[in-house]
């Protein structure tokens, strides 16, 4: 569900770029990216820093194609963060020894099957994963800019809402088929005690 939020400002810039123009739309991404930031801080107390991160990159490169009117800027926004997030995976993971895809997946996995302890996946999985990850992240970074100066900007806003949204749900799929024998099943009993005697 928190996925599905986070894609609320695509389909609004997708929306007010298809109404009025690219300028209108990236003033109303801004917007709507603030409005996150505002209910992340007043829902939970504190803003995660993925999310500052992503705020400010659409605060300065929509403020650069409002001002200068020229959507060049804009079109490196997704380049941008899904570099970040792919630098972020690898470092954290080779240089503080913290694999972010394995904490992000462990706690969405345990909260989905309500385990009572950590669902047990081997660590070499999560490197995989991690990699997986990395490499994703990095192929849409470069994928966006190819896109972004080989095609119009309309083919390049249809891609940025419904091919962004495709390949995270589609990569998502995937990392859930690569864990899913190690995930709990439903139908077995949660403890031993009901064993007859």
């Amino acid at each position: 569900m928190h996925a599905l939020i986070e894609f609320i400002p695509l389909v609004l810039f997708f929306a007010v770029f298809k109404l009025v123009d690219i300028y209108w739309a990236t003033a109303l991404l801004m917007g709507t990216t603030l409005i996150q930031v505002a209910y992340s801080y007043f829902k939970k107390g504190k803003v995660p820093a993925r999310q500052w991160l992503f705020f400010a990159i659409a605060v300065i490169l929509g403020t650069l194609t409002l001002v200068f009117h020229d959507e060049q800027f804009v079109k490196w926004k997704a380049t941008i963060i899904y570099a970040v997030l792919s630098v972020t995976l690898l470092s954290s993971r080779y240089l503080m020894g913290k694999n972010l895809v394995k904490q992000a997946l462990s706690s969405v996995l345990n909260n989905a099957f309500e385990a009572e302890q950590a669902i047990s996946v081997p660590e070499p999985l999560w490197d995989k994963l991690n990699l997986l990850w990395v490499a994703i992240t990095a192929a849409i970074a470069a994928l966006n800019i190819y896109i972004a100066y080989s095609f119009s900007l309309d083919f390049w806003v249809n891609f940025k809402v419904f091919g962004l949204m495709a390949i995270t749900f589609v990569s998502i799929f995937v990392s859930i088929i690569m864990l899913y024998k190690y995930l709990p099943d439903e139908d077995q009993p949660k403890t031993d005690d009901s064993k007859l005697t």
